[in-house]
Order: structure tokens, then C-alpha cells, then sequence
């Protein structure tokens, strides 16, 4: 099977792989709880460059790099300034001797495909304005915890942004049932639905566009929301509020969806604004199994890159 050299969209990686991908991370997961030690990357370096702020990802790659045996190294971007300092060719020429793979959390979608093409080590995308691939990863591996990946239909319900467009090329990529229900004017990017659509015509997948929440709930099995104001969007907020408001994940919408649907969310929350407090603590949510998956399936790909 030959593998992309990156990890920065979902929908560059075959359906087979994303699934071994999986498998593996389920296996992590199972050693982990053990105390099994997986070495697998011993003696290796790979460095973490964020430019945005993080809990998740920069706890669970430095910890997933750890437990993997190599070593993690966090270069904070205002130590680097690609662009200003120096140019993105020398970064990622300079850090190729070195490390053998950067995970990138940018807000810039093409300085991670810049640095990528300036790499000779792999590149992991760990956010971007863009996509937020490792995320969706884990919610693979959560649904597949509760659920069949192929059966049961995935609801996202509130902006169509970077989780919303790495879930379209996931849904494609690996033949999932998917509806994006979004208010009319926030819907995902054209081009990502364009390239989800027809990786789902190849996989036996299904993607749905919706903007009444009520009706995406027919047949939902998992129903996902994030924040409506996402980082650098702060100054939308107040208005994104009032937009967004009859999109919340609250007890009532969910009464509309068959038994046992399980709520999603990538984190952080705004209890009270895109989920209620009460769904949110519910014995429907799974969203901190759902957070501890990124720390399995980042794993799986740092495996999957480092090793193939």
C-alpha cells in the first residue's frame, strides 16, 4: 500500500489505510490500558511547532510521542515567526535535519502545506483554519467504540468550519453516512463538499447538507456540535450567538433522534451556547472518550508515518 508522505487532509489517504490506521489506534488504546510499553519510535525526534493555543492536541501529541519511545520537542511560534525571521524553505529544510516528523498547529492552512513541500521528514497537520484532520481520527475511533462506522449516520450540527470539513472527507473517505447542518449562509467550504461527494460515490458513502436541526435528526445515531465562534473569530461572536441560537444540542433536539444517539464534541465548550449543560454531562455524551481518543490515534499516526 503506498502511503501519502503527510498528514494533512484525510482525503489524500485511502480508505484501507485510514482503517489500519484505526485498527491500530484501537490496539494502543488496548496496550495502554495494560501498562504494555510500545517503543515503536525509539531514538526518534519529532517537533511540535503551535501557533495557536492547545490542551488537547499539544498534551496528547507530547505524551503519544513519549509513550512511543521518541522524543517530543515544542517550538512555540513566537520563537520561529516563519515568514518574518526567516523564510518557510529554510524552516522546513532546517528542521528536516533534524526531526523526523513536524505536527504543525497553524492558523494558516497553506503555511502547513508550504512547510510540507519544504520537508523531507512527514508533516502532521494538527489544525488549521482549514482542517483538523487528527481530530477526526478520534472521532472515528469513538464512533467505532459505540457504533459501525459505515451504518450509523453522523449528525454536525452548527458552522461549517475546519471539524465540519474534516468529517466530509472522512465520511468520504471511509463510505460513512454524514449530515452537515449548518445555518444557510455558514455551510462548509464548496470545494471541501465537492471532494467529499465524490469520494463518496467511490466508498458507498453518503453526505448530506441540511439547514433545519430538527429534521437532521430523523436518523441521527451520533450527533456532533463545536464552538460557533472558533479561534480568531472572536469578533463575531455576539453576532454568531443569535445566528446560531436554534442550533444548540439540548435535550429537546435530541428527543427528536432515535434511542441511544451519542453527542460528540471536539472541545473546549460553551456550555449553554452550541450544547446545553444538562446534554452535555448526560449519559448520551462521550465526548471526554471522544478527547482521550486523540491521544490512541495520533499515536497510530505517528506509527503509520514514522514507519511505513
Amino acid at each position: 500500500m503506498t502511503l501519502p508522505k503527510d498528514f494533512i487532509s484525510l482525503a489524500d489517504w485511502s480508505s484501507d489505510a485510514l482503517h489500519s490506521m484505526l485498527e491500530r489506534a484501537r490496539e494502543l488504546k488496548r496496550l495502554r490500558a495494560n501498562r504494555t510499553p510500545t517503543p515503536t519510535l525509539q531514538g526518534r525526534s519529532v517537533l511540535l511547532y503551535f501557533e495557536k493555543p492547545s490542551l488537547r492536541t499539544h498534551v496528547t501529541f507530547e505524551i503519544g510521542v513519549a509513550e512511543l519511545g521518541a522524543n517530543a520537542i515544542y517550538l512555540p511560534a513566537t520563537q520561529v515567526k516563519i515568514g518574518e525571521r526567516e523564510p518557510i524553505e529554510d524552516v522546513g529544510r532546517n528542521l528536516s535535519c533534524w526531526c523526523d516528523a513536524i505536527v504543525a498547529r497553524t492558523y494558516s492552512h497553506g503555511l502547513v502545506v508550504d512547510l510540507a513541500a519544504n520537508s523531507s521528514v512527514p508533516v502532521i497537520n494538527a489544525l488549521t483554519d482549514a482542517l483538523h484532520p487528527c481530530q477526526a481520527m478520534a472521532d472515528a475511533l469513538t464512533m467505532m467504540e459505540h457504533g459501525e462506522l459505515r451504518k450509523d449516520r453522523l449528525v454536525y450540527i452548527g458552522d461549517g468550519n475546519n471539524v465540519a470539513h474534516s468529517l466530509i472527507h472522512l465520511a468520504g473517505s471511509l463510505g460513512m453516512k454524514l449530515t452537515i447542518c449548518t445555518p444557510p449562509d455558514y455551510a462548509p467550504d464548496a470545494e471541501v463538499m465537492r471532494n467529499g461527494s465524490r469520494l463518496a460515490a467511490t466508498t458507498g458513502g453518503e453526505i448530506r447538507l441540511e439547514t433545519d436541526p430538527a429534521a437532521s435528526m430523523k436518523d441521527a445515531a451520533f450527533v456532533y456540535t463545536d464552538v460557533w465562534a472558533s479561534m480568531g473569530q472572536e469578533g463575531e461572536a455576539a453576532a454568531r450567538r443569535e445566528i446560531f441560537a436554534p442550533y444548540q444540542v439540548n435535550a429537546e433536539l435530541l428527543s427528536r433522534a432515535p434511542t441511544g444517539v451519542r453527542v460528540l464534541h471536539c472541545l473546549p465548550a460553551h456550555r449553554g451556547e452550541e450544547i446545553s449543560a444538562e446534554v452535555f454531562e448526560s449519559s448520551a455524551s462521550v465526548v471526554f472518550q471522544q478527547a482521550e481518543n486523540r491521544l490512541h490515534a495520533q499515536k497510530a499516526i505517528l506509527e503509520t508515518l514514522l514507519l511505513a
